[in-house]
């Protein structure tokens, strides 16, 4: 498996993300898991800020995160979750999981980092079983050509992803989403913070589903 360490964005990142989830991130992390149930794998799970946020009806919660900073802390995170949480490394275009074993998939700000996101959704359908949803809070590409679009991309191309451990700010999320088969069935579009300009501002929060296989009769 590659390495994967960013220990200078990781500390950054333990104290940007409570400040996130007390500007309003935790609001967005409660409802993005709401009504889940069963055994659920959350890619990219961070320093476990999303377990709290589990409801009851969970069973189980695969937490994978391959930064061994970042992954440190959301095994403490886990020992007081209110589901059982085990935390594991490994890396999005890999799980470490068999085919079909998950009732639900979890992502949240993960899938702008990756190298690969059409590996890393194919990863994610092949661990759902048919029927089973995908839920995610990402940052994405603003939908209106202006100003802000092309920031986006000057900055992806310059320093930003170096910055923030492979973040890029301008890739359409929602078309890789559907690209791989997955029927959006909830989308909701904002800012955040609401009044912002950053090119990391456009967000989008939504669930979709892994279809069943066509009837070959």
């Amino acid at each position: 498996m590659a390495a994967v360490s960013h220990p200078v964005f990781a500390r950054v990142y333990e104290r940007l993300s409570v400040a996130m989830d007390r500007a309003g991130t935790a609001e967005h992390r409660r409802d993005l898991v709401a009504g889940l149930s069963g055994r659920v794998i959350e890619i990219g799970a961070g320093n476990g800020r999303m377990f709290p946020h589990y409801p009851p009806a969970v069973t189980e919660v695969l937490a994978v995160e391959p930064e061994p900073r970042l992954r440190a802390a959301a095994l403490r995170a886990a020992s007081t979750a209110p589901v059982p949480v085990t935390v594991v490394d490994g890396l999005a275009e890999a799980l470490p999981a068999g085919d079909g074993e998950f009732d639900a998939a979890v992502v949240a700000l993960v899938l702008c980092t990756v190298p690969d996101q059409a590996v890393a959704l194919a990863e994610v359908a092949r661990v759902l079983r048919p029927g089973a949803e995908l839920r995610f809070f990402e940052h994405v590409a603003v939908e209106e050509p202006g100003r802000l679009r092309r920031v986006q991309r000057l900055v992806d191309a310059t320093l930003w992803p170096a910055l923030f451990a492979g973040c890029h700010t301008s890739r359409d999320t929602i078309a890789a989403v559907q690209a791989q088969g997955f029927v959006i069935e909830e989308l909701l579009r904002f800012r955040f913070p609401a009044t912002s300009n950053s090119p990391s501002s456009p967000c989008v929060r939504g669930r979709a589903v892994r279809p069943a296989p066509a009837d070959p009769r």
